[in-house]
């Protein structure tokens, strides 16, 4: 033990670099960070450690971790990166355009991304989980992507208090959205974050999109295709999500395969689902036969306020490709949808879809929480469960329903909620 914290020391005096790095110190699963510049003492006496003016027991210590913070400041048509002397981090700068390319795989690397440009990007490669802290950042780009994080591990994304951040992408490129992750991304922060998708989606990740109790508000005014679109699954813990102008769907998920494109990957877990257990979905759907929420598998609600209208022909509010659970076990749960579209027909099958408010391919349970489904458009329908249904007593639900069966004792399906 007295080996490796002296080793530990060693490496943090050695590699102390101004304020752009600090030491977490890692006790019981929670962390103390000190900050680190070249007058930083570290001590060490064999049963405890001192520094930065702080003491801590070995015995307590778990571990002892190193992060390193990049900057990068945005100015009209200049881009300027200051990221010390870490190691492992290369930066390539033309105008406004930044690409990093990171093969650091020992320090956490963070990045607090600020400033003004209509005419700049991020692209980021590693191969490490990382942070990304929006602090007052104001991205066009005229090339693809905004943020184009290539990186399939955790990504954090901290909208930094009272900061009021936006994005937007160049229009008629090749890239999937205006904020786009490889892994899987976990927002949190109180600040804001206003997206435009002028190319395909706003909101783009190849696996879990997480929204954390702390996240203040995610907005896409407009996209091209989706406003949000999340492979493996979406998770809403808190905040204010708004999605409105896209001519795809509102907040969509897709099912993650192998190969062959077809058989589900069993190595991504939720595969394709849903989970709001609190904060506020606020969606405009008015493309024809598109959705305001789309879960490619099962969708379960445990708290939350939704608002979302379905004007365009054939629209859903929430279409469901499996089963539907709403409860109230993280919150009170309000559920206000309006179907105010008319019948799509589609031009090649002549087939047509009507408007609904809610639509579920297998089986729905209502255990608690209010639902207050309104349609209005011609030939349009509230809800429409094309398996079991069940409300509990406690539960309201104000909607005309078509059903294939109601039944009194809720469906199994309810054991596999999350």
């Amino acid at each position: 033990m007295k080996k490796i914290f002296s080793l530990l020391l060693l490496l943090a005096v050695c590699s102390m670099a101004s304020a752009q790095e600090y030491m977490r110190i890692w006790q019981n699963g929670d962390n103390i960070k000190v900050p680190l510049s070249d007058q930083t003492y570290a001590d060490f006496n064999g049963t405890a450690i001192t520094v930065g003016g702080q003491t801590f027991n070995t015995s307590d210590v778990d571990s002892i971790t190193f992060v390193h913070i990049i900057t990068v400041t945005w100015n009209g048509n200049q881009a300027r990166v200051d990221k010390g002397n870490v190691l492992g981090v290369d930066c390539t700068v033309d105008g406004a355009d930044v690409i990093i390319n990171s093969t650091n795989t020992h320090n956490e690397l963070e990045f607090v991304l600020q400033g003004n440009s209509t005419n700049g990007s991020l692209t980021y490669t590693g191969s490490y989980k990382c942070k990304f802290y929006l602090n007052g950042l104001n991205l066009t780009s005229q090339k693809g992507a905004a943020l184009d994080i290539l990186c399939g591990k955790r990504v954090d994304l901290i909208l930094n208090e009272g900061t009021s951040n936006t994005l937007a992408d160049a229009p008629n490129g090749t890239q999937k959205a205006a904020f786009y992750c490889k892994g899987h991304v976990e927002v949190e922060g109180s600040g804001s974050l206003t997206v435009t998708g002028n190319a395909r989606h706003g909101i783009c990740t190849k696996e879990y999109l997480e929204l954390k109790k702390s996240t203040g508000s995610v907005t896409v005014n407009g996209a091209e295709s989706d406003g949000i679109h999340a492979g493996q699954y979406f998770l809403m813990r808190g905040g204010t999500v708004t999605v409105s102008g896209q001519k795809g769907d509102g907040i969509q998920t897709e099912i993650l395969t192998l190969d062959d494109d077809v058989t589900p990957n069993p190595d991504k877990e939720f595969n394709g689902q849903i989970f709001i257990k609190g904060g506020t979905i606020n969606v405009t759907v008015a493309g024809d036969d598109k959705k305001g929420i789309k879960s490619a598998d099962k969708m379960t609600v445990n708290g939350g306020t939704f608002v979302i209208t379905a004007s365009g022909k054939g629209s859903k509010g929430i279409s469901v490709a499996r089963h539907l659970l709403v409860n109230e076990d993280s919150g009170s749960t309000v559920m206000q949808i309006r179907a105010t579209g008319g019948v799509y027909e589609d031009e090649e099958t002549e087939d047509e879809s009507r408007c609904m408010g809610i639509k579920v391919t297998q089986n729905m349970a209502v255990t608690a929480g209010k639902i207050m489904v309104s349609n209005t458009g011609s030939k349009s329908r509230g809800i429409k469960v094309d398996g079991l249904y069940y409300q509990a007593p406690g539960a309201t639900v104000s909607a005309n329903k078509k059903v294939t069966e109601t039944t009194t004792m809720p469906p199994i399906f309810l054991l596999q909620q999350v």
